[in-house]
């Protein structure tokens, strides 16, 4: 495919850092409002839609579309008497919040964002129920921003109280138990501090129903660390705020107490920054965390608040990683990931088993609640080809279906829910293959039970690989036209993540992160080897982090691939600390301020790294205009450099408006997306027969 992309201008900027040479001839590309980047983007908007747009993309659209509309449930909570739950019966942009009473009567819809634009670009992102059930704190995203306001309404009436609090992001939210005002989690405002530091410096403030948001009081901050990101919960009991103080995107935190009861400063209970804390609950004086201090796995201590020496021991490190836990009526209910697949399992308050909950299938508990004076705890599950769908099992009653909760399930059920008799059946199984070092790394493998697999079976291969992310199943009806048609879908548990615990997250960051790279590289030999596929129909996909994965091993082995997914990357290891909430990744990545850090990021940055005149495979990179989180000027760059330079391809970039990250994309843009991606895989490897 011959095509002629937009002209880019390549500036003569040339950067000496810790005495190496670095040409960035396509810096100006991060000024998203320069008149020549908006002409840029134009341009290359318009390219793109001039190879992906036809009858392919128009018969993928309507069929996603069939798809995406299937009924979902999600977010189950229940607070006195009442639960709460996010559901969308098929098509709508964003679910809907409806409360129901715990008796049994027909939902309310608490709040509707489809009614609060008119592309349905404002997202529900999360919601926080008063203890009582009386009200609910909601947390409201316009055009995919990280950035939230927080609404407050009656859950009776499904009417505002009038509170709205601004500059609010990465949404932390604790009720007091008598519902009279929450912690949150809060920014600055814009002129408190210095310029681009409006995303730094996070505190905990308390807000009282009633008062202007402007005179919640400041409960917890460190102005000397402006990394520093503090989460917030109250106890059951009332006594204390217990606040998680987290370093950067690093899980590795302090925890700080708020003596409700006595008042005062905050007073440190775990101090360091060496080991993860993840508050549970409290009971019988002690408040309970799940930790990795001591067990890179994890496990569950109680500690007495009043003697923060004296840690016990309740649920010892086990053989597989302790990724979650709640409190139900004096039973520990603790989420663990058996190869990458969640098990949720019962301990009472001494830590002895008690049994398990039993889950359906090779899946993923994406939500797990409950309060402990009740019995019973919620959570969602989903998995490869399972919507996902929400229970509450009493941990002394047993199983309630999603049938309880009042959603119609028959209204606008299609194929992708998978309850036709013709539907096709598919399979899931773990493999294990080796990396280059030798090291044995998983993998899910996904495709139709009458598929046998062979040398020109089309693949899918995603992976991630950072920050201590687990890639578990995940419901996608976007892969069904794949799967559908004979494809395969692969995920890799690469070293970074969090599948395998602590030290399988640490074996993949900083000065190990070729290790993730490799590890990657290492599931596409795999599958070529074991005659799965060959080269030419392997398409490999990421986001975000998985964007600078993909970026990193097409440059490194452009040969073993036949497309490229490249979604939101981070794509520039030099200045990626510069930009958005950069500086929270250091701990992961390292800084090219420090002379050995910016040795190995370098050595990988997929913009840095694109070699003149080498064919690499086609390429599309996805990114938004308004993406807070990953600036889009990396993606922007890395398209404009390999247009610039390399052969082969074609190289095109989809610069989405109106859109960020991904969190809280209307379902309409994700058809759009979705469709976009499957055409490009048509054009590149082919499965549409």
């Amino acid at each position: 495919m011959n095509l002629r992309y937009p002209p880019a201008r390549a500036a003569e900027l040339v950067e000496t850092l810790h005495g190496v040479p670095v040409a960035d001839p396509f810096r100006w590309l991060e000024d998203a409002a320069s008149p020549e980047t908006r002409a840029w983007v134009d341009a290359e908007n318009a390219l793109t839609r001039s190879v992906l747009d036809g009858p392919v993309r128009d018969a993928l659209v309507s069929e996603l579309t069939g798809f995406l509309d299937y009924p979902r449930t999600s977010s189950l909570q229940k607070r006195g008497g009442r639960y709460f739950f996010t559901h969308n019966p098929g098509l709508l942009d964003q679910p809907v919040l409806y409360a129901q009473d715990a008796g049994g009567a027909a939902p309310v819809a608490i709040l509707d964002p489809n009614r609060l634009s008119g592309d349905g670009t404002v997202a529900l992102t999360a919601f926080f129920p008063s203890p009582d059930g009386a009200r609910v704190a909601c947390a409201l995203s316009v055009h995919g921003s990280d950035r939230q306001e927080i609404r407050v309404l009656d859950a009776a009436n499904a009417r505002e109280d009038g509170e709205r609090l601004q500059f609010v992001k990465f949404a932390s939210l604790a009720w007091t138990r008598d519902g009279s005002g929450f912690y949150y989690l809060r920014f600055p405002t814009p002129g408190e501090v210095a310029p681009g530091d409006e995303q730094y410096f996070a505190r905990i403030c308390f807000h009282r129903l009633g008062d202007l948001q402007s005179n919640d009081p400041v409960v917890f901050e460190t102005p000397g660390q402006k990394e520093v990101v503090p989460m917030v919960a109250v106890s059951a009991d009332d006594r204390w705020a217990v606040i998680t103080a987290q370093r950067g995107a690093s899980d590795d935190s302090e925890v700080h107490l708020v003596d409700r009861l006595h008042g005062g400063s905050p007073r440190p209970l775990v101090t360091g920054f060496d080991a993860a804390y993840s508050f549970i609950e409290s009971a019988g004086g002690r408040l309970f965390f799940r930790t990795t201090a001591g067990a890179p796995r994890g496990r569950i201590v109680s500690i007495d608040p009043d003697h923060a020496a004296t840690v016990t021991e309740v649920v010892p490190e086990s053989a597989h990683r302790l990724s979650g836990a709640v409190m139900a009526r004096g039973t520990l209910i603790a989420q663990y990931l058996v190869f990458a697949s969640d098990r949720l399992l019962l301990f009472d308050l001494a830590g002895t088993p008690r049994g398990d909950i039993p889950l359906p299938e090779i899946g993923t508990v994406l939500t797990l609640d409950a309060e402990p004076g009740d019995e019973e705890v919620c959570f969602t599950f989903t998995s490869f080809t399972a919507a996902p769908s929400v229970s509450s099992f009493g941990v002394e009653s047993g199983f309630r279906g999603e049938e309880s909760f009042g959603v119609d399930r028959s209204v606008g059920v299609k194929g992708s829910v998978r309850v036709k008799a013709e539907a096709p059946r598919y399979v899931t199984k773990l493999v294990w293959y080796p990396s280059k070092d030798g090291t044995q790394v998983s993998m899910f493998l996904v495709h139709r039970d009458d598929v046998k697999p062979g040398s020109q079976t089309p693949v899918l291969l995603s992976g991630y690989g950072g920050f201590n992310i687990s890639r578990t199943p995940a419901y996608d009806p976007g892969n069904f036209p794949f799967l559908d048609r004979g494809g395969i879908f692969a995920l890799a548990h690469l070293r970074g993540g969090g599948e395998y615990g602590e030290d399988w997250h640490r074996a993949g960051m900083l000065e190990k992160k070729q290790n993730v790279f490799d590890d990657f590289i290492g599931a596409a030999e795999a599958l070529i080897a074991q005659g799965y596929t060959n080269p030419g129909r392997i398409a490999i996909e990421g986001g975000s982090n998985g964007g600078l994965l993909v970026g990193a091993v097409l440059l490194q082995r452009p040969e073993l691939f036949g497309a490229v997914l490249c979604r939101v990357p981070v794509a520039d290891m030099l200045r990626y600390h510069l930009f958005t909430v950069g500086r929270f990744w250091i701990p992961e990545y390292g800084s090219a301020d420090d002379p050995q850090q910016f040795e190995f990021l370098l050595g990988y940055s997929p913009y840095h790294n694109v070699r003149p005149r080498v064919r690499y495979p086609p390429t599309l990179i996805m990114t938004a205009e308004t993406d807070d989180r990953v600036d889009p000027g990396m993606a922007k760059k890395f398209a404009a450099r390999l247009q610039s330079d390399a052969d082969g391809g074609p190289f095109l970039i989809r610069i989405e408006s109106n859109a960020g990250h991904g969190a809280g994309k209307p379902v309409s843009k994700i058809i759009a997306e979705e469709a976009d991606m499957l055409a490009f895989l048509q054009a590149t490897i082919g499965f549409v027969t």
